[in-house]
């Protein structure tokens, strides 16, 4: 592409951001423009939790990079603006500013990063309470001004959460640790259903242990106003695993389901859509228009083990947002892939997971094993050690590890534990490869064996033994 090369980015999140950065530096003589809908480029979304506890003091400590910080890279970032329609065939965007005043932007190449939009689920009022009436969707910082606002100048001691999948879970925290009484609430038989029911019960064992009321196999059916003069302001109203009718007062709910890939202006514009209604890319970000890349939350996600699928992460969109950002100058550079590995804190709980599950590799095509098995974070005669409950994924016929989960305590390093079968699957490893590892060893942070190679070991005996049974 020529020195002249002019690269628009359309969002001002992890992908955009990513892909506007690397474009300028590998090109110092391309313009790069982002349009993004808000004032706050490059900010952590995954960290709003802990600015609602008071962990994070201020709110602009969440940004990654500030705007100025963006702007000495030579970023032209166009804040307040709205990207309105794209033209592929004439590569051009129209975009409104915040007066309503509209312009085209011409480009060599467009990155496409809109990210997602949490999932609004078909609960009875929440189409008319909003903000003002304490009901949230948590997912931008005007969404966390509206939640503190509400915090801060209302007597708030209540709280529902519909949803315990991770970022509900991190709310529940955020908002015991602020004081409140928290009423969680999940309609599948388990919080965090990414992890085996028998890893989320620890977990929600965890948040009863903080006293949140946890309520699962429940559906909320409804949220309105409390009659007037009551002690609160707020009633949701759901539906128990008996289908006993359930009252839940409060003066807060936030409502955190999931969320789904924010494509109509990329649609639109004439781009296919793939799983999900996601964005259609190949493995360089490109898709089906002209010059038009896309990366993040909006876009199907290469997966080693399960092809296109769609997995909205951060880190996959930093990592997409660079690559677009490298081939929108005439690269060629394709991702490597998400496994989905994730993990999450709960108070002083960790849950983490890379890979397959068992029923999820089983659609996949495998021939999955699973066994569950605990092994001490380090030497147990060093004080203070805890159990890391595991369970390890591997195809029967070839021992091809798939999928590891991981629950223990925050001290027991399973962020990084967690890494170590992500790596293992993303080079094709097998189980009882892991046991060959040669990993770190002091009593005081782990052991000869480390947890996860005792995990493996129990794999291989248990799949063996099976074999050894199954045989003729």
């Amino acid at each position: 592409m020529s020195a002249s090369a002019r690269i628009l980015a359309i969002g001002g999140s992890d992908a955009g951001i990513s892909a506007a950065l690397r474009a300028r530096e590998l090109d110092q003589s391309a313009e790069v423009i982002v349009v993004l809908a808000d004032a706050y480029p490059n900010f952590s979304i995954c960290g709003i939790p802990y600015y609602v506890s008071g962990e994070v003091s201020d709110w602009r400590n969440l940004a990654h990079r500030t705007i100025s910080d963006l702007q000495t890279t030579g970023l032209n970032l166009r804040l307040d603006t709205m990207a309105r329609h794209i033209d592929a065939g004439a590569h051009r965007v129209t975009v409104a500013t915040s007066d309503g005043l509209e312009e085209s932007i011409e480009y060599h190449a467009l990155i496409i990063g809109t990210g997602a939009a949490p999932i609004r689920p078909p609960i009875a009022g929440l189409d008319r309470l909003g903000p003002d009436h304490g009901v949230h969707l948590l997912h931008s910082m005007e969404d966390t001004f509206a939640l503190m606002q509400t915090l801060q100048n209302r007597d708030v001691r209540r709280a529902v959460i519909v949803g315990a999948g991770y970022i509900g879970l991190e709310m529940a925290e955020a908002l015991t640790t602020s004081g409140l009484a928290v009423t969680q609430v999940e309609q599948l038989p388990e919080v965090l259903p990414t992890v085996d029911p028998s890893l989320g019960a620890l977990v929600h064992a965890e948040l009863h242990r903080h006293e949140v009321n946890v309520l699962c196999g429940t559906r909320v059916d409804a949220i309105q106003t409390a009659c007037p003069g009551g002690s609160h302001r707020l009633e949701v109203r759901a539906t128990g695993p008996d289908d006993q009718p359930l009252h839940l007062p409060a003066d807060v709910v936030l409502v955190s389901v999931g969320v789904r890939p924010d494509t109509d202006l990329a649609a639109d514009g004439g781009a296919e859509l793939g799983i999900k209604g996601a964005i259609a890319v190949d493995r360089q970000m490109r898709t089906n228009l002209p010059d038009v890349l896309a990366a993040g939350d909006c876009v199907t996600t290469h997966h080693p083990l399960l092809g296109s699928t769609y997995l909205p992460l951060g880190t996959t969109a930093h990592k997409q947002g660079r690559i677009a950002g490298e081939n929108a100058l005439g690269g060629t550079r394709e991702f490597a892939g998400s496994l989905g590995t994730q993990v999450v804190k709960v108070f002083d709980l960790v849950a983490a997971r890379t890979g397959l599950r068992d029923s999820e590799a089983s659609a996949a095509g495998f021939d999955p094993v699973t066994v569950a098995s605990e092994a001490d974070d380090h030497k147990a005669y060093y004080p203070d050690s805890h159990k890391i409950a595991m369970r390890y994924t591997g195809d029967r016929r070839n021992g091809q590890l798939l999928g590891v989960q991981l629950v223990g305590h925050l001290n027991s390093e399973i962020a990084k534990r967690i890494d170590i079968p992500a790596t293992a699957i993303h080079n094709r490893m097998t189980v009882d490869a892991i046991s060959d590892l040669d990993l770190s060893y002091t009593p005081p942070l782990g052991s000869p064996w480390d947890a996860l190679q005792h995990g493996a070991q129990a794999w291989t005996r248990h799949a063996t033994a099976a074999l050894h049974v199954n045989s003729p």
